[in-house]
């Protein structure tokens, strides 16, 4: 994590603003390491964007008939997504609002963020950010570096079923949707690890 930390610190010393994505399968610890690194770092030299923010909201998913892959790649505002990380990457003054996904609502939230142009590095944190299809890797253009968190599988699935009890699923709905969708969603992850521009391999206990 010291290395971590020091890397993310010389990304927040180079010549403007920085952008650094973290990336992984649905579970592996990506916000959680986006908020260490961020409290590590101080809100003066950090700021966390999630990708989340750009779900799209179960009315629109469920006009597209999409409400069952919620967390699938299409069921994101990608190029909201990407446009609001050119928008970070160009600041130079005032103030950037961006969306947060409230998980008691299970919905996006606008204008929940908000980033000064003084802080040098932002960092975003999503499963797709290294997709190389459609709108994504206009997101990606936009980051410094993209790293990719590893974890033992068991664990991640395992933390995945907790998150879903945590937020109103009984203990079946919440296996079903990680051995379902989630699961589908972390393979199709997993195939864009070798895109990284760092691979790290987080401890495997809870």
């Amino acid at each position: 994590m010291n290395e971590l930390i020091a890397r993310a610190k010389e990304l927040a010393a180079g010549p403007g603003r920085s952008i650094l994505g973290i990336v992984g399968a649905p579970g592996a610890g990506k916000s959680t390491l986006a908020t260490v690194l961020a409290d590590e770092l101080g809100p003066d030299l950090a700021a966390v964007v999630p990708m989340d923010g750009f779900h799209l909201a179960d009315e629109a998913l469920d006009r597209l008939g999409r409400r069952d892959r919620k967390g699938a790649p299409d069921t994101f505002d990608v190029a909201g997504y990407a446009n609001l990380l050119a928008r970070l990457r160009d600041q130079r003054t005032g103030i950037v609002y961006a969306p947060r996904f409230d998980r008691t609502l299970e919905e996006p939230v606008a204008g929940a963020i908000s980033v000064t142009a003084d802080v040098p590095l932002v960092i975003t944190e999503g499963n797709y950010l290294l997709l190389d299809d459609g709108d994504w890797p206009l997101a990606r253009a936009s980051m410094d570096e993209v790293w990719y968190i590893e974890i033992d599988d068991d664990v991640r699935r395992s933390r995945l079923v907790r998150r879903h009890e945590m937020f109103g699923k009984t203990t079946v709905q919440a296996r079903m949707w990680t051995d379902g969708s989630d699961e589908h969603n972390a393979v199709l992850v997993a195939s864009t690890a070798s895109r990284a521009d760092l691979r790290v391999r987080l401890p495997s206990a809870d």
